[in-house]
């Protein structure tokens, strides 16, 4: 494979997360990583600023919230653009042929402090992005915030038991989970 492939990027966050995988996140460093990448270390600085940051997938996750909500139908409830949002991360970011690498990239996050901590503050960047982007549909405060939280602890509730086990539908557990947490938040 040539140094100057267009995936470079994707190559680099495969090459790390291997490296992870089979020799530790903390004993793993980025002229490692750009090498069983078969790139130049200054390549890896350009497309990512530290070696943390090549688990983070950039600001992909927020887009595609952000981006499904825009595109809900314009009478959707927040809750109903929200579980947009949740359906769109499914059909992307969390298929069967992406199972393994989320799988590996969730047990790497939850063995490192560093990681979980770089986590929690990629979570607030999507509330974040999911709650303005509810307010650009009109949402008001208050139902923007909520539904934008609701939907991120089905996401993560979800994300847990997809990587527990495999062979689910990553979208019907995180809509099932929404309606839970719905249910839940109406019964209060």
């Amino acid at each position: 494979m040539a140094r100057w492939d267009p995936n470079a990027r994707e190559r680099l966050e495969r090459a790390a997360l291997d490296l992870f995988v089979r020799q530790g996140y903390d004993r793993t460093t980025v002229a490692e990583i750009a090498e069983r990448a078969g790139l130049a270390k200054s390549t890896f600085f350009r497309h990512f600023a530290d070696k943390r940051e090549v688990l983070s997938g950039g600001d992909t996750l927020a887009r595609l919230l952000a981006d499904a909500v825009s595109a809900a139908p314009p009478a959707a409830s927040p809750l109903a653009a929200a579980g947009a949002a949740l359906a769109a991360v499914g059909e992307r970011a969390f298929t069967a042929e992406r199972y393994e690498t989320v799988r590996e990239r969730q047990q790497v996050v939850a063995a490192n402090p560093e990681l979980t901590e770089r986590e929690l503050l990629k979570r607030e960047a999507l509330a974040a992005a999911l709650t303005a982007a509810l307010r650009e549909r009109g949402a008001p405060e208050p139902a923007a915030v909520l539904a934008a939280e609701l939907a991120l602890l089905a996401l993560r509730t979800a994300l847990a038991a997809w990587t527990a086990r495999p062979g689910q539908d990553f979208t019907a557990l995180a809509l099932a989970e929404l309606a839970a947490l719905r249910a839940a938040a109406a019964a209060l």
